[in-house]
């Protein structure tokens, strides 16, 4: 596979991952890169991108409706108020990753962000997306670094508030995932949020 976008079924040009499966182009063409915004759907995507780490992006996208129920939506003033049954609850889930440090990291930074005022977090996550004209569309696949200093800046501040399980490449998928940064490919018709049919 190619490293520069390639044509999908419909003859438009998308990221390679996108086409791997349906799950994948579905995601590719209505969400990942679009703007995000509001305390709990950013918390939602934090957490994700948490269980995320070591596994497969599609391990958790295919959960994801799974995660929702369990964790009440990623409402964070609900699960801040999780008991000790919930993490038990949590950790005997067959349809969530029942990772014991991931879950008890989404429990305990929903209980510092209930602290918060509301939209702390929209502010603070967004005040770390780079200038977009400073930014070169990749062309190709290894042109999206992993890792950048707005990234490594985000993951530091985060942690210094005491929110856990974010390093400077989850920090980045997030930003990716939630509009940041737009690393769709030059030619990829997704590219600049556009719609796709």
């Amino acid at each position: 596979m190619s490293g520069g976008a390639v044509a999908a079924p419909d003859g438009g040009l998308r990221c390679p991952w996108g086409l791997s499966t349906e799950d994948y182009l579905t995601y590719h063409d209505t969400e990942w890169g679009r703007p995000v915004h509001g305390d709990d759907a950013l918390f939602e995507r934090l957490c994700l991108e948490a269980f995320q780490s070591g596994l497969s992006w599609l391990t958790i996208l295919r959960r994801r409706e799974t995660f929702r129920t369990a964790f009440a939506g990623f409402e964070i003033a609900a699960v801040a108020k999780f008991t000790y049954a919930d993490r038990e609850r949590l950790l005997a889930d067959p349809g969530i990753i029942r990772n014991r440090a991931k879950v008890d990291a989404t429990l305990a930074n929903a209980k510092v962000l209930a602290d918060w005022p509301a939209g702390e977090l929209d502010e603070l996550i967004w005040s770390y997306a780079p200038d977009p004209a400073a930014r070169t569309a990749p062309r190709e696949l290894g042109d999206v670094p992993a890792v950048t200093p707005e990234s490594t800046a985000l993951a530091k501040e985060l942690k210094k508030r005491s929110i856990r399980f974010v390093g400077p490449t989850t920090a980045y998928a997030l930003m990716q995932a939630c509009g940041l940064v737009d690393d769709h490919l030059a030619d990829c018709v997704a590219r600049g949020g556009a719609t796709v049919a």
